[in-house]
C-alpha cells in the first residue's frame, strides 16, 4: 500500500489481520492510487474468502471424524471394562455397506484400528485407548481453532471490504471536488 501507516501482523495461525482504513490519505496520495488500491483489497478479499472456504471444510471435516474417533473409543473402553471370565458377547459387525455378520466377543486383550490408506494395526487396549484418547483431543482442538480462525476471517473480510468503501468513496469525493472546481 502507498505509505500504509498499520504494520500487519498475524493471528496465532498466521492469518494476517486486515488492515483498518482510519485514513484514505494513509494509502492513496494520489487518485491515481485508487484503483491499484482497490485492486489490492479486492485480492486481499479474495484470499480471506479462500481462506475462509479452505477452513470451513477442514471443519465439515472434523465434524464428520469427531463422532467416529468417540465410538471407537467408546467401544474400546468398553472391552477394556469386561472381566476375563464374562459371558462371550453377541455382536453384528460390518462387512461392507449393506452386509453385516455376527460375532461372539469373548476375551478381548488387543484391538485393530484403522489409520488410514488402507492400513490398519494391532494395539493393545491401553494403548488403543490412550492413541485414540490423544486422536480425539487434537481433533476437538483442531475444531475450535478452526471455528476461532472463521470468526477471525469473518472479521477481516469486513474490514477489507470497509477498506474498499472507504477508498472509493474518497475517490468519488476527489471527483466531486475537482468538478465543482473546473
Amino acid at each position: 500500500m502507498a505509505g500504509a501507516v498499520e504494520k500487519l501482523s498475524n493471528n496465532a495461525r498466521g492469518i494476517p489481520y486486515a488492515p483498518f482504513v482510519d485514513r484514505v490519505e494513509d494509502y492513496v496520495t494520489t487518485r491515481a492510487d485508487v484503483e491499484s488500491t482497490l485492486q489490492r483489497f479486492q485480492e486481499m478479499i479474495s484470499k480471506y474468502q479462500f481462506m475462509e472456504s479452505s477452513t470451513q471444510k477442514r471443519a465439515l471435516g472434523l465434524n464428520d471424524k469427531i463422532p467416529d474417533i468417540q465410538k471407537t473409543l467408546e467401544t474400546v473402553q468398553f472391552l477394556a471394562s469386561r472381566d476375563e471370565d464374562a459371558e462371550p458377547l453377541e455382536t453384528s459387525f460390518e462387512l461392507n455397506d449393506t452386509l453385516y455378520a455376527k460375532a461372539n466377543i469373548s476375551a478381548v486383550d488387543e484391538v485393530y484400528l484403522w489409520l488410514g490408506a488402507n492400513v490398519m494395526l494391532s494395539y493393545p487396549l491401553p494403548e488403543a485407548e490412550s492413541l485414540l484418547s490423544s486422536k480425539l483431543e487434537a481433533a476437538q482442538s483442531s475444531l475450535r481453532n478452526c471455528e476461532e480462525d472463521l470468526d477471525f476471517l469473518r472479521e477481516q473480510i469486513t474490514t477489507m471490504e470497509v477498506a474498499t468503501a472507504r477508498v472509493y468513496n474518497w475517490d468519488v469525493g476527489q471527483r466531486r471536488k475537482e468538478k465543482g472546481e473546473s
